[in-house]
């Protein structure tokens, strides 16, 4: 029976290409981690009433959902604005069934997210109920 004999191989890595190649890795492992932490860290939580005025997919290459809620406290006063961004496409595809009625937003706000291809906004609606 024939066997195969394999030598070692011996590769040396200069230390100046060790050297960049950690000058480069690091700071792309840092903005990983910080992007990583900042969209799973919630800064805040909860709900706003209101009604969807405005809700489009938006983005060059990252679309996201992103939306208006007027809010009214008091009828006959002026009405405040809710930015939000939706993730979700199922979440997405009830807000607009539900469009022209008065729904509760869920909502997680992530502080610091580094770039707007996760979304415009620091809101993001993670659930939708029809109050009407």
């Amino acid at each position: 029976m024939h066997r195969a004999r394999f030598s070692r191989v011996n590769i040396k890595i200069p230390k100046k290409a060790l050297i960049i190649t950690g000058i480069i890795a690091a700071p792309v492992l840092l903005f990983v981690l910080y992007t990583w932490s900042s969209l799973t860290w919630t800064y805040s939580a909860g709900e706003r009433p209101g009604y969807v005025q405005k809700f489009s997919k938006k983005g060059w290459v990252c679309k996201t959902w992103e939306g208006e809620l007027a809010m009214v406290s008091i009828p006959g006063t002026m009405t405040e604005k809710f930015y939000f961004t939706v993730r979700d496409d199922s979440v997405a595809q009830r807000i607009n069934q539900s469009l022209g009625k008065r729904v509760a937003l869920s909502y997680h706000q992530h502080k610091g997210v580094p770039t707007s291809c996760f979304g415009e906004t620091e809101y993001f609606v993670s659930d939708v109920k029809v109050l009407e």
